[in-house]
This record gives C-alpha cells, structure tokens and sequence, in this order.
C-alpha cells in the first residue's frame, strides 16, 4: 500500500480538505494497481493503492478521498463488501465509487455494484480514456465541493466576527445613550436653572455666553440622539410589504406645511407610485429627501417641491424629489453623501450632516442607488431607484 506524501498526512482533516485531491485504488493484483497509478498520475490527483479490502479501511482511517476504484473480485473481501463497510462511515459515505471488473460482468453483477452505492461500473480491460474522463469529471466535482466547504466556513467565521462587531455597538450604543446624553442634557438645565434664576447675576456678555452653552449642548444632544438613529436604522430588520410612496409623501407634506403655516409652498406629489420594501425605512428616506428639499427652499417666494418618478425602458423606476431652492456647488458633489459633510454652513440652514447618509444606508439596504443633480441657486433634483 501507498501512503500520501508525508506533508499531507500531517494535516488535520480541514487541511487536508485544501491539498490535492486523493483517489483510492484498490485491487489484489499489482500490475493492475501501477498500471492505474500511472494512468491516473495524468489527473494531478495523488494516488493511494491499496491491495486487499482491510489496507483499504485502515488508509480511510486516516485520509479523506475524492473518489475510490475498487476491482471487485477480490480474496477475503470483495469490491462489494467494501464499498458497504465505506458507506457506513460519515466520512466516506458520499466519496464516488466506480467499480471495475474482469470476471464479474453479468447483468445482476452490476445491478449489486450500484446498489452497494457505486456511480459506475466498468468491465476490464478498461479503456483508458474513458476511465481517464470520468476520473477528471469526479476530481472536478471534488474541488467544487471543497471550495463550496471553505466558502462556507469564511463565511460562518465572517458572520460570527459580524455578530461580535454588533454586540459591541449594541454596547457602545447604550454607553452613548446613557453615560454620554447624560451630561449633555445635565448641563443643558443647568443653564436653564442659571438663566431663570442667577441672570441677574451675570451682565449682558455672561447671560449670551450661558444661552450659548446652553444651546451646543442642546445642538450636542440632538446630534447624539441622531446618530443613534442612524445606528439603529442600519441594524434594523426589514419588513417588506407593499408600500404607498405617493401617500407617504403626502403624509410627510403636510406635516412640514403644519411645522411652518406661514410658509407659501407648493406640494406636487405623483399619484399611484408604490414599491415593495419596510414602510417604517422608507417614510424615515422620503422624510428626510422632501425635509431638505423644503429646508433649502426656505428662501424663495414660492417653494416648489415635486416627488415623482420617471418611466424608463426597463424596471425599476426612478423617483426624484426636486425642489427650487438654493441647490449646491456640482463641484462638492462627493461629499453629498458623506456623514458630517455639509455642503451649506450652518449659519444658513441647520443640519449635522447625517440626513443623506441615511437616506443612502436605506435605499442600498433596498438594492437601489442614489444620485442628486443640481447647480447653485436654481434648486436640487436627488434620484433613487429600489430594487
């Protein structure tokens, strides 16, 4: 009997799963055993002979193998017996068997090889070629597994390390939350309880100083209660169902003409415009898409915001939401979707710079893309398709 190359038979059983794949030959006869060795050294798979039944279990002990050729006639146990005893081992149960034979060629012969769980069954003198394709089609159908086997595993490891990765966010979130907000608002009263009750205490400079601590840490807290929003929206489940974009879009103008009644606005909203994903991501998207563009149209005369969506020769459909304000600089398009990037200062419009990163985490965990076009002063158009 022929072992493996010692380098290979020092890998565990995973490792070993990587080298080159292993075929088993077993036959009681010698010449037929290095007449298959060199036959089969053509395949680039290593070669293990074996003379009798007994060799051939004791080498499974210890390799695992991409395919066996068992000649069937053979003293104290035949092809059969073997193939049986293999198929009893988790290990061996699924390797291919083809059974080869010079005496054993009648119908109800071969009918026992398949049912003792052989893929083929081949009478001597084999024809080399033959024999030669189908080994090279098992050694393939071997290697494919094995890739399958290690993807798997990579992404069993990836999954467990992602697993890891959000229980330490769920813990950092809930520091954040707690030990972070905390002081945040602590100093925000504070300056409430120093402004109601100790402003005369203080001249003009000092009580501006105070309402301007008190309002960053009102600023502080708020970016702090949105970035763990943003958190959570790119943890969150999805719940898909049928959506109606058109009636939240209404729903989400009404609710920023209410916010400012004194503002002339102009709402045009496409009727039937519907899609398939989480309602609850979707509205928080169309929120935040129509809140910018009735932000940066807050100057004009007459805001004109438009949710729609453009027909194009194959699915899926392109909203837009477009507004006639104030629009950005096409040359500091790149930061557009940046976290704490902002393309106007916050003197003109407030913001943290984290609306359209949401927006884009939403429409991606949706399988679409986002994209705006715009030139300064003659408003924005932002795009987005849903899978």
């Amino acid at each position: 009997m022929e072992n493996l190359p010692q380098d290979q038979l020092n890998l565990t059983r995973p490792q070993a799963q990587m080298a080159k794949p292993a075929i088993l030959i077993v036959d009681d006869r010698e010449e037929n055993l290095l007449a298959l060795d060199r036959l089969l050294a053509q395949t680039g798979g290593v070669v293990v002979k074996a003379k009798n039944g007994n060799d051939a279990l004791k080498t499974c002990l210890n390799h695992d193998f991409a395919l066996a050729i068992l000649d069937v006639n053979m003293p104290e146990m035949n092809g059969y017996e073997l193939a049986e005893l293999m198929r009893g081992e988790r290990i061996h149960s699924t390797v291919p068997i083809i059974f080869v034979t010079a005496a054993y060629h009648k119908e109800e012969h071969i009918f026992q090889g398949y049912s003792a769980g052989g893929v083929d069954y081949l009478v001597k003198p084999l024809q080399a070629e033959i024999l030669l394709n189908k080994v090279k089609i098992f050694l393939d159908i071997y290697r494919q597994k094995q890739e399958i086997i290690q993807l798997n595993a990579a992404l069993a490891d990836r999954a467990a390390e992602l697993e890891a990765a959000n229980r330490e966010l769920e813990s950092f979130n809930r520091t954040v939350s707690h030990d972070l907000r905390s002081p945040v608002i602590n100093i925000a009263n504070f300056c409430r309880i120093l402004s109601e009750k100790h402003a005369h205490s203080l001249d003009d400079k000092g009580r501006k100083y105070l309402r301007i601590i008190q309002e960053e840490a009102l600023r502080m807290d708020k970016l702090i209660h949105t970035l763990l929003g943003f958190c959570r929206l790119s943890r969150q489940k999805m719940q898909l169902r049928e959506v109606d974009l058109s009636a939240l879009a209404k729903t989400i103008s009404r609710e920023l003409q209410l916010s400012d009644q004194g503002r002339k606005a102009e709402f045009i909203i496409a009727e039937h415009l519907s899609c398939r994903g989480d309602q609850d991501l979707l509205k928080v998207a169309l929120s935040n898409l129509l809140g910018n563009a009735w932000k940066y149209s807050a100057k004009e005369p007459l805001a004109r915001i438009e949710f729609g969506a453009i027909s194009g020769d194959e699915p899926p459909l392109t909203y837009y939401v477009r507004d006639n304000g104030v629009g950005f600089n096409r040359n500091y398009e790149d930061k557009l979707f940046k976290i704490f990037q902002r393309l106007h200062s916050t003197a003109d419009f407030e913001g943290h710079g984290v609306g359209l990163v949401t927006v884009e985490r939403i429409i991606e965990r949706h399988g679409g893309k986002i994209w705006a076009e715009s030139e300064e002063g003659e408003g924005a158009t932002f795009y987005f398709t849903l899978k």
